[in-house]
């Protein structure tokens, strides 16, 4: 099952949150100029409007991967995927993307759509394995982001 081990986060997982997306997006700083968005968000808040969920165990054990998904009228918004490097190519990205596509069909959402930084090419070879094209490149304050959408139709 694709969103087995999947739950949402809960306030004790702020801390973990915070450091899953710090250790996932550090290595992108240098690279591209700037902090990446999902290092500077309020995981509070965003813990606090259920828009998190973990690869993590419901009694507080170690968060791997997570997500930050946002619906809005016709999509689902996939705002940040982290996977702890610990974790890369244990199949915990995969199982999150997937378990993105599920919520977004149960909330009856049409696609699923989120960007990357454009520096960040490792994502550009990723979400189009998953079924995302690219929709637009758009320049976003310090951020030049490449568009991406899913369809689950």
């Amino acid at each position: 099952m694709a969103d087995e081990g999947i739950r949402a986060a809960f306030a004790a997982d702020v801390p973990a949150v915070k450091a899953v997306t710090d250790e996932a997006y550090r290595p992108y700083i240098e690279r591209i100029g700037v902090v990446p968005a999902p290092m500077e968000a309020d995981h509070a808040a965003d813990v606090a409007a259920g828009k998190v969920f973990v690869v993590g165990e419901p009694e507080g054990g170690p968060v791997t991967g997570l997500v930050v998904i946002e619906a809005r009228a016709d999509h689902l918004f996939l705002d940040s995927i982290a996977v702890h490097p610990d974790a890369h190519g244990t199949g915990v990205g995969r199982r999150l993307l997937e378990f993105v596509d599920t919520r977004a069909r149960a909330l009856g959402l049409p696609e699923v759509r989120l960007y990357t930084n454009a520096l960040m090419w490792e994502n550009q070879r990723i979400y189009p394995r998953f079924g995302y094209e690219v929709v637009e490149r758009r320049v976003d304050g310090p951020y030049d982001r490449v568009h991406y959408r899913k369809r689950l139709v």
